[in-house]
């Protein structure tokens, strides 16, 4: 097992390394570059968005000849751990969510015609997107098979849909839009995802809803469909193949969430290590407290553990694997390392760490969420579960062909 990265992988690891230390962070130091969601302003955006795309650091996810850098999935792991060490990092290179995940979606199952007419401007930068699944109760959370908004035909090419959602991440400034509605009542083929434009009429946001942490753009809203109106060449994929298009973004789209958790993790230990090496307490300094050591040993180990299942995630995607039992092991492990890394820094830290002096109070109520997002982490476990039982000792497989 060779861990090691190609030169080009490790040449856009150390260059986003070089640019989110001379661009990205010296902008979280000042209040004014922070919009009312506790993100980066537009205005602030802008013009580091250009220079990353100067120095051919943008979409990193996407195939060069769309405009992007064609990494693989083991590349995108250790290029967005280093955007990720910034509050700021991901967006600047355009590989913060949700723009990210639908993306990779759109790439993966568009057609040509989708592709330039919905995938491209959001490559370029031009708009941004969101994707619409989760319903209030008594609809459809992470059970998708509940769900109540529907999609009704109406004549030959279009369809009718109708129905209420919430926690629309990105919808407040998002352009294009994915939502996932009903066509039948078949459990497994019964959902079927369309494209959609801010400007159609039958939609509406009723509100954003206000969170504990910072906000990715847009906010996170609840939305209504009064019987928006959508032509059948905007269907993503076939009829009932929504469940599948959930899987197929959402496989990815959770692994990159940890590849970007892991950066803000190691980011943590990076803000507490300096003061606890200076810091003096019943006359020694905190780093040399046996206490403190175990503290920071057992955070840093567990960065380490959460990196091994991410990019070994992140290989079997690269083989044409689905990865599932392997993205929710990383899911549930790097959620958990998050929220420990940047509890310990701020523990560590003291008053110092709970104070906004340092964007550790940031990143504690950001991490929050983590276990929440794209599948709480008990569904995760749940899963994990049924395919133990399933699979036997074979759940441990190294891959390839199954040896007993």
């Amino acid at each position: 097992m060779d861990f090691s990265l190609s030169p080009e992988i490790e040449s856009y690891r150390t260059r986003i390394r070089a640019f989110v230390e001379t661009h990205v962070m010296p902008l979280e130091l000042d209040p004014a570059n922070y919009d009312e969601g506790e993100n980066i302003k537009d205005s602030v955006l802008g013009p580091v968005r250009e220079k990353a795309k100067a120095e051919g650091l943008w979409a990193l996810q996407m195939p060069k000849e769309r405009g992007g850098q064609g990494l693989s999935i083991t590349g995108m792991a250790a290029t967005y751990e280093e955007m990720g060490r910034s509050i700021f990092g991901p967006v600047v290179f355009n590989c913060a969510a949700p723009d990210d995940g639908n993306m990779i979606l759109l790439n993966k199952v568009g057609t040509e015609q989708q592709k330039k007419r919905w995938l491209q401007p959001i490559i370029d930068g031009k708009v941004r997107s969101a994707f619409i699944m989760t319903e209030p109760m008594p609809g459809g959370g992470s059970d998708p098979t509940v769900m109540l908004t529907r999609a009704e035909r109406k004549g030959n090419d279009k369809w009718v849909i109708r129905g209420h959602k919430w926690f629309s991440t990105g919808a407040g400034v998002a352009q294009h839009f994915i939502v996932l509605a009903k066509t039948s009542d078949d459990k497994r083929k019964g959902l079927t995802a369309f494209l959609f434009d801010r400007d159609q009429p039958g939609w509406e946001i009723l509100r954003k809803i206000k969170i504990m942490g910072p906000e990715e753009h847009g906010g996170h809203c609840e939305v209504r469909f009064n019987a928006l109106e959508v032509p059948d060449e905007n269907r993503l994929m076939e009829i009932g193949d929504g469940l599948k298009v959930t899987q197929i973004r959402l496989g990815t789209a959770r692994l990159t969430h940890c590849m970007r958790w892991l950066g803000m993790a190691k980011r943590a230990l990076e803000i507490c290590t300096p003061y606890i090496k200076e810091r003096v307490s019943f006359g020694s300094k905190l780093a040399d407290h046996e206490g403190v050591q175990w503290m920071l040993g057992e955070a840093a180990m567990d960065i380490q553990i959460g990196r091994l299942l991410t990019m070994n995630a992140a290989w079997k995607l690269d083989q044409g694997d689905f990865a599932r039992k392997e993205v929710s092991m990383a899911k549930v492990a790097v959620a958990d390392v998050l929220h420990k890394a940047v509890d310990t820094a701020i523990q560590l830290m003291g008053a110092k760490g709970y104070s906004g002096d340092t964007k550790l109070e940031w990143m504690y109520r950001y991490a929050r969420c983590a276990r929440l997002v794209d599948g709480a982490s008990e569904i995760h476990k749940m899963v994990l579960a049924r395919t133990l039982m399933t699979e036997g000792m074979d759940f441990w497989g190294w891959g390839g062909p199954t040896s007993r």
